[in-house]
C-alpha cells in the first residue's frame, strides 16, 4: 500500500535526470508531469535561455518562483523542478508542504558528459564556476527526506527505486 502523497517532486542539478525520470514516474503512477521550466516557458512565450540572455536570472528565478506557488496547490502530480529552484528557502518550504521530495544525484562528471553541449545558460560559465555552482547546491539539495543517486542508471531502474522508496514508505 503506497502513503498518499500530495505530490512527488524531483531535485537536483541539471543533468540529474529529473524531467526524464519524471514523465516515466508520472506514467508508472498515472498522474501529470509538470516540468517547472517548461511551465516558465508557457507562460513567458520565452526560452529559459531567452529569459536569461534578455532580463538575467533574477527576471527568471521570480517567474520560477510563481511557477512554484502555482503548481503547489495541485494534486497528484509528479514535478521536475530546475535546478536553482529549491535554492529559494520559501520554494523549498512550499514543495515540501505539498509533497515528498526526493534529490536526485548526479555527479559533476556525470553532469557533463549530459548536458555538457547544451544550451543551458548556467553551462556557459566557466569549468570552475559550473563546478562552484554545484558544490555550492549539494548541501541544499541534501535536505531533501530522500536522496537517488542516478549514476550509471537507466531511467527505468530510477523510477523503479522511488517506487520502492514510495511503497515502502521510508521518506
Amino acid at each position: 500500500m503506497m502513503k498518499d502523497y500530495q505530490n512527488i517532486v524531483l531535485i537536483g542539478f541539471m543533468g540529474a535526470g529529473k524531467s526524464t525520470v519524471g514523465r516515466r514516474l508520472a506514467l508508472e503512477l498515472n498522474w501529470k508531469f509538470v516540468d517547472t521550466d517548461t511551465v516558465i516557458e508557457d507562460v513567458t512565450g520565452l526560452a529559459i535561455s531567452t529569459i536569461f540572455r534578455r532580463y538575467g536570472e533574477s527576471r527568471f528565478r521570480a517567474e520560477e518562483s510563481l511557477v512554484v506557488k502555482k503548481i503547489c496547490a495541485e494534486r497528484h502530480c509528479v514535478i521536475s523542478t530546475g535546478g536553482g529552484t529549491v535554492m529559494n528557502p520559501e520554494n523549498f518550504e512550499l514543495l515540501q508542504k505539498n509533497g515528498l521530495v526526493i534529490y536526485l544525484f548526479v555527479s559533476l562528471e556525470d553532469v557533463l558528459k549530459r548536458v555538457g553541449n547544451s544550451d543551458r545558460p548556467l553551462l556557459k560559465n566557466s569549468p570552475a564556476e559550473v563546478l562552484s555552482l554545484w558544490q555550492k547546491r549539494q548541501a541544499t539539495y541534501a535536505l531533501a527526506p530522500c536522496t537517488i543517486d542516478t549514476t550509471n542508471k537507466g531511467v527505468d531502474e530510477v523510477v523503479q527505486e522511488i517506487m520502492k522508496l514510495l511503497k515502502e514508505g521510508v521518506c
